[in-house]
């Protein structure tokens, strides 16, 4: 009796494995699961109801002024080329942060335009704002005078949007903001920044 059930065991074998394989195969891999829980990290819409009780409003996504792409995905990262800070109504703020020219509150609110300008760039290029895992960092160029040393204070008029609108941790980046003589188009100050995003939603 125990010899027949030795010698037919192989066969039970032959019968039963291949149901396991195919049952594992049904399994979420680690990376799937990974993806999943990034995927449904927020609630569909939960930045633009952000932006309305804010109380803003994206401008139209602005196009490249030169031989360049506004953006460049490589992996999970979205590298953003320097932004400009244009109004709701197409308007260029332009001058000098400085005695003699521009205060430093008007360079805020120059610079919290170039943070809508990124913004609206985000949602063309991927559709929904809460694909937006990570601002991980601004880079900011501000059109100084020669005495003028604030330039942080100007970069925050972006970063504090930044953080408003997408809240702890999300909005919390690393930064550098630089002075310089002149910009292109002597605009007031121009930001880029490194955005790290979730995958699209499937289906």
């Amino acid at each position: 009796m125990v010899h027949r059930m030795t010698s037919s065991l192989p066969l039970l074998l032959l019968a039963v494995v291949p149901r396991i394989r195919a049952f594992s195969s049904q399994l979420p891999t680690v990376r799937s699961l990974s993806i999943a829980r990034r995927t449904i990290h927020r609630m569909p819409g939960h930045v633009e109801a952000r932006l309305e009780e804010l109380g803003l409003v994206l401008p139209p996504p602005p196009a490249p002024k030169a031989s360049y792409a506004s953006v460049c995905l490589t992996g999970d990262l979205l590298f953003m080329s320097g932004h400009l800070p244009l109004t709701a109504d197409g308007n260029l703020l332009t001058g000098a942060v400085g005695p003699g020219g521009k205060s430093v509150d008007e360079a805020y609110v120059a610079a919290k335009n170039v943070g809508l300008n990124i913004l609206a760039t985000l949602k063309n290029e991927l559709g929904d704002l809460d694909r937006v895992d990570q601002i991980v960092k601004l880079f900011g160029i501000v059109n100084s005078h020669t005495d003028f040393k604030e330039q942080h204070r100007v970069l925050d008029g972006c970063s504090d949007l930044m953080a408003e609108v997408f809240g702890t941790p999300a909005g919390i980046h690393a930064r550098s903001a630089i002075g310089t003589n002149t910009l292109p188009l002597d605009i007031t100050v121009e930001v880029e920044a490194i955005v790290r995003v979730r995958p699209a939603a499937l289906g």
